[in-house]
């Protein structure tokens, strides 16, 4: 077998459809574009919400309110019984936590949770750590790191 020998699979490939070939066609005189008028014609594109000059919907409602959700900060929650599959000694931060699957997707910081067993020696080095949290770690003899600060681009 050569290179030009190669075939599509039959029923891979099929006909162009052909507008404006006459009525018989199915798709003569109007090509499936309906009536007159601007969508008829060629390069024709309404945007999403244009009511033909009228005043649309979304300015006719009236806007209420404040929504912060774009200003909010997205905090990985990781509970400490999470952390009992590390070995003792290591290091735990955003990427052992990552690699791990503990942490998805994109966060600002992540959050260390009380909840749950604890009994390893580790070193913490996440954001936030809350005040049970701190306590179990410090008495498993672990330690507490602030992470370093990002590079300013």
């Amino acid at each position: 077998m050569r290179l030009h020998e190669i075939k599509p699979v039959a029923g891979a490939k099929h006909r162009k459809k052909r507008y404006g070939c006459g009525e018989a066609s199915g798709h003569g005189k109007t090509s499936g574009r309906g009536g007159k008028g601007q969508t008829a014609r060629s390069g024709s594109s309404i945007r999403h919400g244009f009511e033909g000059g009228q005043t649309p919907l979304y300015r006719r409602l009236p806007k209420r309110g404040f929504n912060n959700a774009r200003f909010k900060r997205k905090i990985a929650i990781v509970n400490l019984a999470d952390l009992n599959g590390f070995s003792e000694g290591s290091l735990v931060d955003a990427k052992a936590l990552a690699d791990r699957g503990l942490v998805r997707g994109r966060f600002d910081a992540i959050k260390v949770l009380g909840s749950g067993e604890f009994a390893r020696k580790l070193t913490v080095r996440v954001a936030l750590v809350s005040a049970s949290a701190r306590e179990k770690i410090e008495a498993a003899g672990g330690k507490i790191e602030a992470p370093e600060a990002p590079k300013a681009r």
